[in-house]
């Protein structure tokens, strides 16, 4: 039996079914973890506009919007069920549901093996069923790939489990197309090479936390230092990839001027975080969250012109 499981710090004696009803409502919700699918539903929407060349079906967006908020959700339950003994000893995780007894570790596994399941069917009865296989494929992905084989064995974690984040792309392009394309596969490596230079800031900020929980992420392993050359190499990479999006989708003029304001002002971040590192800058003086904050509205900036760009053309 694990700590979590034994009751862990700060949890009064009374059971997760006998606490508030609102409560516990609050915490399934949060078993889901919104604000990360908010992310996800930022890069999904966008693309149905782009591959509908327009307006999509408004119905449709919903039962996009909703199957993939379930998938994501089951995927994220599931993930903290099966990392429910790290995140009791980490500070950034400490209140999570399952680790305050809110939630039971059963309960948790049940509810997203459920909203999987639940998804899967939703998204391939009322949608199509490549969107519910793409949908599917990540959660796997996601829980078995990431969550169990790779987050606590390599510090190349968040590089390659960062693909289960690319899949809402495809997803929203197949729900419109019923296939794939080029550019599709362009905006899935544009979160690609996304992915590490957004988290790996935060994980520079809360190193200490996944050094106690022995998670190998690249900041513990490598330092700050190593850390920041690959958020500048990575950042490079995703600028100029984002900008073959304009050959291949046949954009207009909007869209390649946003990638290349939006991408000098994203490198410019990069560079500054790196020299702050360089300088041997560590605390509040190493301000690395500048760039994790960034890195968001950069995301939902490039994505809300990719859903503007049809109408422009």
């Amino acid at each position: 039996m694990t700590a979590v499981e034994s009751r862990p710090a700060g949890v009064t004696g009374a059971t997760p079914a006998h606490r508030p009803f609102g409560a516990r409502v609050g915490a399934f919700v949060a078993l889901t973890k919104p604000r990360i699918i908010e992310l996800l539903l930022i890069t999904t929407v966008p693309v149905m506009f782009l591959a509908e060349r327009g307006v999509p079906n408004l119905l449709l967006v919903l039962e996009v919007v909703i199957g993939g908020y379930l998938s994501a959700g089951g995927a994220n339950a599931l993930n903290m069920y099966i990392d429910r003994d790290i995140d009791a000893v980490m500070t950034r995780t400490e209140r999570r549901p399952i680790v305050t007894g809110m939630v039971s570790p059963r309960e948790a596994l049940v509810f997203g093996i459920a909203l999987g399941v639940l998804s899967t069917v939703w998204l391939g009865v009322l949608v199509n069923w490549l969107s519910s296989a793409l949908a599917l494929g990540a959660l796997l992905f996601y829980v078995f790939v990431y969550t169990l084989g790779l987050k606590r064995r390599t510090a190349q974690n968040i590089v390659w489990g960062g693909i289960a984040g690319c899949m809402p792309v495809f997803v929203g392009w197949a729900a419109i197309t019923n296939s794939l394309s080029w550019s599709a596969l362009v905006l899935f490596l544009v979160i690609f090479f996304w992915t590490p230079p957004h988290y790996w800031p935060l994980s520079m900020k809360v190193r200490e936390d996944y050094a106690r929980a022995g998670v190998p992420m690249l900041p513990v392993i490598k330092g700050n230092l190593a850390v920041a050359k690959q958020i500048v190499a990575y950042s490079w990479v995703m600028v100029a990839v984002s900008l073959l999006l304009w050959p291949l989708a046949d954009t207009s003029w909007l869209y390649p001027a946003a990638a290349v304001v939006l991408g000098a002002a994203w490198l410019k971040e990069a560079h500054a975080l790196y020299g702050r590192a360089k300088a041997g800058l560590v605390g509040a003086k190493l301000k690395e969250m500048r760039l994790f904050h960034w890195s968001i509205t950069y995301l939902t900036l490039l994505f809300v012109v990719i859903a503007v760009d049809p109408f422009v053309k």
